[in-house]
């Protein structure tokens, strides 16, 4: 028998004035699910909102009825004060939009789950209050959920924490969190994916693994700003920052003020990072560095940064890189939180191609090939570059691999188009005149005026 048969005039009342609410404040797809399924409600049922006391026990048992009667948990708009909830598999709590919060009662995590599945959480505001030093949401091996319209708040710790884990962090909306937004280590082709995230003290979405190995996610159509670098550098302070994992896409992302880089990936293998913009970053904007291999740059959008694009770490291993079709322009003169940053448009060592890239206003060089020996096989072809100081710049460090300059379009430099470097030095006359100076590299058909 439909277990709606069983409710009873009251709940169904209740029930329409539910949808009726909802679809008053425009969460239409929310009042279609109410009206084709039955749910139970945490309030008609015992659940105080807007309550000073703390209401884990009830909540945590109103979970695990409704899982066991096969209902989702509805929660009316209000307060609760709750902590260390352990979902259940087979459970939705959904709530009303920006009115149904839950705030950290004690120093833990709000809502956990440990090795259960198929879990949807929609509509929930969750609030650490600024006392809870935890993790807001903390999942461990858990998989088939979807965590969609979710706002965290004011975490002391990390905002959503998952290990191990496989499933989807969809249009959540996160700020004013101490560590990172999200951090995902060791988990399995999860999507993160329309997010908006902002003013996170150490990172926005981390991808980490313990171990280099296959991790499969796609990080998507996310929004991220203002996040700082309050411990360390280089693994904080980034908008989206991939460590040891593998066969990753990051993908049409909008990042702006970062402390670190727009998107910084370390170790990673088989990695593509395509169509994101990234605004006003105080060190390298999109940076793939250490023991990488095969990266894809491409058609991105760069605007103010202390390097655009750097693919770098060859004494690592660092190697295997595509750099085409990006827009780099107006880099700073200097890094506010790197000192050893120099002003360069793109940055490239081993076994790379740089082609078909617009570099402009550059305080520095707009393409570099190679750091001292640390150079082998850098195509750099039909770019345009215009207001640099150097239009290109290639290592002529005893030992380096070759590298070829073609067909790119030099304009208003104002040192020289194209250039000899052994470190730091300028070596040679301007190669676009003398191309014979150095005949491990191969200079030829470039535009300069």
């Amino acid at each position: 028998m439909n277990l709606f048969n069983h409710l009873n005039r009251r709940k169904i009342l209740f029930f329409l004035g539910v949808a009726s609410f909802l679809h008053n404040n425009g969460a239409l797809a929310q009042t279609e699910q109410i009206l084709t399924a039955p749910f139970l409600d945490a309030v008609a049922n015992g659940l105080k909102p807007n309550s000073f006391e703390d209401q884990s026990i009830i909540l945590q048992f109103l979970l695990e009825k409704a899982a066991r009667l096969g209902l989702p948990l509805f929660l009316r708009g209000g307060d609760y004060r709750v902590a260390n909830i352990k979902l259940p598999a087979n459970i939705t709590l959904f709530g009303v939009s920006n009115a149904s919060r839950l705030i950290a009662a004690k120093n833990e995590p709000v809502l956990i789950a440990n090795g259960e599945k198929n879990i949807t959480i929609n509509n929930i505001v969750i609030d650490g209050g600024n006392n809870s030093k935890q993790h807001l949401i903390f999942f461990n091996r858990t998989s088939d959920f979807l965590l969609e319209k979710i706002k965290l708040r004011n975490s002391q710790a990390g905002g959503f924490y998952l290990e191990n884990c496989q499933g989807a962090i969809s249009q959540c909306d996160i700020a004013n969190i101490k560590r990172a937004a999200i951090h995902l280590q060791n988990c399995n082709s999860m999507l993160v994916s329309n997010n908006r995230i902002e003013n996170c003290k150490n990172g926005g979405i981390l991808i980490w693994r313990y171990e280099s190995g296959y991790d499969g996610s796609i990080i998507t159509n996310n929004k991220i700003s203002k996040i700082g670098s309050e411990s360390g550098s280089g693994q904080n302070g980034n908008g989206i920052n991939a460590y040891q994992a593998d066969e990753i896409i990051i993908a049409n992302n909008n990042i702006t003020d970062c402390a670190f880089s727009a998107i910084r990936v370390n170790s990673t293998n088989n990695i593509i990072i395509n169509a994101n913009i990234c605004t006003n970053c105080q060190e390298v904007a999109i940076f793939s560095e250490f023991a990488f291999s095969a990266s894809i740059i491409s058609d991105n959008l760069i605007d103010r940064a202390a390097l655009g694009i750097s693919v770098s770490n060859f004494d690592y291993g660092g190697r295997l890189a595509i750099i085409s079709n990006n827009i780099v322009r107006n880099i700073f003169p200097f890094s506010p939180t790197n000192p050893d940053v120099r002003p360069t448009g793109i940055y490239a060592e081993a076994d790379s191609s740089i082609y078909s890239n617009l570099v402009e206003n550059v305080p520095g060089i707009g393409i570099v090939a190679g750091w001292g020996p640390y150079l082998r096989n850098v195509m750099v072809k039909q770019n345009t570059l215009r207001e640099t100081k150097i239009g290109i710049a290639v290592s002529v460090v005893e030992g380096v691999g070759p590298a070829y300059i073609s067909d790119n379009i030099i304009e208003k430099y104002s040192l020289y188009p194209i250039i000899g470097m052994r470190w730091l030095d300028i070596k040679g006359e301007d190669l676009s005149k003398r191309p014979d100076q150095f005949p491990i590299h191969k200079i030829t058909d470039n535009y300069v005026n």
